[in-house]
């Protein structure tokens, strides 16, 4: 699953980004507002975290051109501006909720993780499919055992594309995108490796390996 931080600050940047891939996302960042308007139009985005006080184009201005282009991705906005009427210009505009600067890092992760249940089609809690259940809080998998196994930030990642198309052939470069990202690739053999770490941990018969064409999660194994 894959974020956006457009934050001119860096040190806060950096720190946001590190609570975000910890917690299993892949996360790009910008300082640019005019960055971030190309990036939000073009890129499959989960979240993004959109700072107001950006150098070159402002964040209410970044976010009102995503919504005129159509771009619905859901908007938290950090911002140190206390004023109400900022609050609601910037709802008109289109976010989805505000955060006020300084805050706490798991407050920042439960507000996302809320917009993200209210934009997706499954009930609140963990994902299931294929008889796994993937906590993003815990971030471990629960077996059909009933034993409950911690993961990494990159195996959740992997874990969780699959899962989200269990029963699907999942093209390799798919996999690598949303678990590392194009820019920043792996070693050739990381994700054969965490295949192996995540079959270890799920059952080896769970992930089945399709030659030249990826990997698919079976929702029938038992």
């Amino acid at each position: 699953m894959r974020a956006l931080v457009v934050e001119d600050d860096a040190a806060l940047a950096r720190g946001i980004a590190e609570d975000l891939a910890a917690a299993g996302f892949r996360v790009d960042r910008t300082t640019s507002g005019r960055e971030a308007l190309h990036l939000g139009a073009t890129e499959p985005y989960a979240v993004v975290i959109l700072d107001l006080g950006l150098p070159d184009l402002p964040g209410l201005e970044v976010l009102r051109r995503w919504r005129a282009q159509g771009c619905a991705v859901p908007v938290l906005v950090l911002t140190a501006r206390d004023a109400w009427s900022e609050r609601v210009e910037g709802l008109r505009a289109g976010a989805d909720d505000y955060l006020g600067k300084p805050f706490h890092p798991e407050e920042l992760l439960e507000r996302i993780r809320a917009l993200l249940r209210r934009g997706t089609p499954r009930l609140p809690g963990p994902l299931r499919a294929a008889g796994l259940a993937l906590d993003e809080t815990r971030q471990s998998v629960v077996t059909p055992d009933g034993a409950e196994h911690p993961l990494t930030a990159t195996e959740f990642r992997l874990l969780r594309a699959l899962m989200l198309r269990s029963g699907r052939i999942v093209p390799r470069a798919t996999l690598v995108d949303e678990t590392w990202g194009i820019a920043d690739a792996p070693e050739s053999n990381a994700l054969e490796v965490h295949i192996a770490r995540l079959r270890r941990k799920i059952g080896r018969h769970r992930i089945r390996a399709l030659r030249g064409q990826g990997y698919l999660l079976d929702p029938g194994a038992a």
